[in-house]
């Protein structure tokens, strides 16, 4: 661990954009235009494990809908 995660006291908050994939951003901050809130707030490590916890398929969300299309209809 880095010096500069040891000292960092800032509170994060977990963002997801449009496609489904996570972030962290301060809580102090305004989202990034795209970004919403999922609720969760705490240290970076924190944030970091929920979001290892629930990001299972890290493939965009429009990569899955297409890819279930293709499935559906029997081609590769």
């Amino acid at each position: 661990m880095s010096n500069q995660d040891k000292e960092d006291n800032t509170i994060y908050k977990v963002v997801i954009n449009h496609e489904e994939q996570y972030s962290i951003w301060p809580a102090h901050r305004e989202n990034a235009l795209g970004w919403k809130d999922v609720g969760k707030t705490g240290t970076k490590a924190e944030c970091l494990a929920y979001i290892e916890e629930v990001w299972t398929d890290m493939r965009p969300l429009s990569l899955r809908k297409k890819m279930e299309e293709a499935a559906g209809s029997g081609q590769s």
